[in-house]
């Protein structure tokens, strides 16, 4: 049976995830904070465009990728008064593990299921369906959304109970960052010492300091071009998140207030909306 599905949330990520789901042919509904958004991609992909909750009355599962814990929870209190028992809400949102176990508790009481589901691997893996998925909540439920994950997804992991994918998701954000750190103050060094960018990079991605942030965002860093991949703006609000679990879970945290500490700079020095590839301007020591 084709699963009918709607998505709320189009963003850099969510618009081409709701690409590969309408190419898998299970797309029936869109909806998006800003409602030209919606429009746009209706109309391209002739699809509804959604104008209340009542419009996913007939999907059986919506999927979701939002920006904030508000917005989860917000979306999963209209869904749980329209959806049909036994559809299910996919959250690809980076959120708290409480937030993911309040929404879990909430459709679960209306008898939809659920699943926390944040990804990784940044707009091309949206774009390329390369992403990785991390999920949270009942092995039934994952299995009843996994042809919705397969369209978008190169590695789907199930991580454990409601809560399990954000907090997977934490440890991912915590790596990222730190990586981040270290790649643009290393790039900033090799600056100051006058190395050839195009003999440096495919040098150091040779060897041990190879990965995907110095692979993807080397070149454009160094030539001040930072296009969104994943925004400053947002990496603030997962370390906010990751901080947060970090303390309650009694580790250390350098990693993380360090990072905290560069992308607050960002975003207020007007970063926000770029890459968070422009890290590079502030170990520049500008």
């Amino acid at each position: 049976m084709t699963i009918r599905c709607g998505f709320i949330g189009l963003g850099a990520m969510g618009a081409p995830m709701a690409r590969h789901l309408h190419g898998a042919g299970l797309l029936v509904a869109v909806d998006n904070r800003t409602r030209s958004k919606a429009d746009a991609l209706a109309a391209e992909l002739r699809v509804r465009a959604v104008r209340s909750a009542d419009n996913f009355a007939d999907c059986d599962a919506v999927v979701l990728c939002v920006s904030l814990d508000a917005d989860v929870l917000e979306n999963v209190a209209a869904l749980a008064r329209v959806l049909k028992k036994g559809a299910l809400v996919v959250d690809h949102s980076t959120v708290s593990v409480q937030t993911a176990r309040r929404a879990a508790a909430t459709l679960a009481a209306e008898g939809i299921g659920f699943v926390d589901a944040p990804v990784s691997g940044g707009v091309e893996g949206a774009r390329n369906g390369t992403l990785s998925v991390m999920v949270g909540g009942e092995a039934d439920h994952l299995e009843q959304g996994r042809p919705l994950l397969q369209a978008y997804a190169a590695r789907i992991s199930h991580m454990g109970q409601t809560g399990a994918g954000q907090a997977t998701k934490a440890v991912n954000q915590v790596l990222v960052a730190g990586i981040n750190e270290a790649v643009c103050e290393g790039l900033a060094l090799a600056e100051k010492l006058g190395l050839d960018a195009e003999r440096l990079l495919p040098t150091l991605m040779a060897g041990a300091a190879g990965n995907w942030f110095l692979g993807k965002r080397g070149e454009t860093m160094l030539r001040n071009e930072f296009a969104p991949g994943f925004k400053c703006g947002h990496m603030l609000k997962d370390l906010r998140i990751v901080q947060a679990i970090a303390r309650e879970a009694g580790t250390r945290t350098a990693t993380v207030e360090q990072a905290l500490a560069d992308y607050a700079v960002l975003v207020e020095r007007g970063h926000g909306d770029s890459d968070t590839s422009a890290l590079i301007t502030l170990k520049r020591g500008g």
